[in-house]
């Protein structure tokens, strides 16, 4: 059962100003805002923490803004702390949902009414399903494998819906709730207090003012759930397998190396080994630029895939 929610969950000014403090940020005051993407690498004698052993939730140093930058990590801080859970940030609020949808991986999306790009972002990801994922209304009868995203404050009539009893309703067939707050942040409101196990924002909206900025939040109860969400901020994991190419070759036993011989530069073929043939088969119908065909043709951008889970990208310069 969702808690009564007769209990405002804490949440100060203080929170919205030191809730990073603990974040190191250096010598400043007042933490400075970057918006760098790529660091330098520590000298090695210097080096104390290996890449296999950063903690992305609590960085001692960053090395790509991918994973942690100083600057999203401490909104990710703030927002946690205020939204009670783990925020995780991204480029755009259909971002966001987009994200939502591949770590819930739903059966069927029960959905009504609401913000128009929630929908286009299903129609996106139910074209990258094999299998046909069914829409059906909120108020329908739910089953296993369910997902409710239960928008609230609607838009754009800003109707209120009651959390409470779609947690209750999905929760009795062992499916999830998605709700999008972006109408109401905190302190306004605290799904997770009324059964949410997910909860979406549209950081563009309120967070940001709407005006100069674009973001997508979404928080999760967990730790564990948070580290998933941030696998799917950029290439989806357990996607990609092995890259095969020259300049990915190295020295071989007898200390041959290829880029000794190839000093025009790189060969533009190379190949990726996908996780499934299913993923294999999909990948070139997902491009814009490529073309799925068999063959090798002069002054072209094509796809090779093979019945197993090779998918051969070649990209020919236009002389």
């Amino acid at each position: 059962m969702a808690p009564k929610g007769d209990e405002k969950t804490p949440f100060t000014g203080t929170d919205l100003i030191h809730a990073d403090d603990h974040v190191h940020r250096g010598l400043e005051v007042a933490p400075s805002i970057s918006v760098t993407t790529t660091f330098r690498n520590p000298e090695p004698w210097n080096e104390k923490i290996g890449l296999d052993d950063l903690d992305a939730w609590n960085p001692s140093r960053h090395v790509y803004s991918r994973y942690t930058q100083g600057s999203t990590t401490r909104v990710e801080k703030v927002l946690s702390k205020i939204n009670g859970g783990y925020a995780v940030t991204y480029a755009s609020g259909l971002a966001a949902s987009y994200a939502a949808l591949v770590h819930l991986r739903p059966k069927r999306i029960a959905i009504t009414g609401g913000y128009h790009g929630c929908h286009m972002t299903i129609d996106v990801y139910k074209r990258s399903r094999t299998a046909d994922i069914e829409i059906i209304g909120i108020d329908d009868e739910y089953k296993p494998g369910d997902l409710c995203w239960l928008e609230t404050p609607l838009n754009p009539t800003g109707e209120a819906r009651d959390i409470k009893y779609y947690a209750d309703k999905i929760h009795a067939v062992g499916g999830k709730l998605i709700v999008d707050s972006t109408f109401a942040p905190p302190p306004l409101q605290y799904p997770f207090k009324w059964g949410a196990d997910v909860i979406l924002h549209s950081g563009t909206k309120y967070f940001g003012g709407h005006s100069d900025l674009l973001c997508g939040v979404l928080v999760v109860k967990t730790l564990d759930e948070w580290k998933e969400g941030k696998a799917f901020d950029g290439i989806p994991a357990g996607v990609v397998d092995i890259v095969w190419h020259a300049s990915l070759q190295g020295k071989d036993a007898r200390r041959w190396e290829p880029s000794a011989q190839m000093e025009g530069g790189w060969n533009p073929t190379f190949a990726i080994l996908l996780k499934s043939k299913e993923q294999a088969t999909l990948l070139p119908h997902a491009t814009k630029y490529f073309i799925r065909m068999p063959a090798l043709i002069p002054q072209s951008l094509f796809f090779e895939t093979t019945i197993f889970t090779l998918a051969r990208l070649v990209v020919c310069i236009v002389p």
